[in-house]
């Protein structure tokens, strides 16, 4: 990616921020502002089969970087390394993303460190699954 430059996205009371692309960007604030919201949307099509809520207000997503030909890599992560759905989710995220008007390539890489801990989930999340 070229001239990555990140600010913090604030997601939620109790969920942490995402680093997202921003300052010093060959893209129009205006589009930047646009491909950030529809790449959350997207996002939150994905769901983990094991638990009803969708994998950005889970917390699962840990950075997002628009570069400035609108490539997109994002950093994720499972709620358990041993989740059976671990080689598909990716793709899943993948896909939706990549269907979003003006992205280029789409690479979701999968790390664990730091570890997914439930304090990562929004409100909204808390309250889908009763956890508050």
């Amino acid at each position: 990616m070229t001239d990555q430059k990140t600010e913090e996205k604030p997601l939620g009371e109790n969920q942490q921020s995402i680093p997202l692309q921003a300052t010093g960007s060959a893209i129009p604030p205006e589009e930047l502002e646009r491909l950030t919201a529809d790449i959350i949307a997207a996002m939150k099509t994905v769901y983990d089969p094991e638990i009803p809520a969708d994998i950005y207000e889970l917390g699962l997503i840990y950075k997002v970087d628009i570069d400035d030909d609108r490539n997109i890599a994002i950093d994720m992560t499972l709620t358990a390394p041993g989740c059976p759905v671990a080689g598909e989710m990716p793709g899943w995220v993948e896909n939706a993303v990549s269907l979003v008007p003006g992205v280029g390539n789409v690479v979701v890489n999968m790390v664990f460190d730091p570890p997914w801990t439930p304090d990562r989930m929004s409100d909204l999340a808390r309250v889908q699954l009763d956890w508050y």
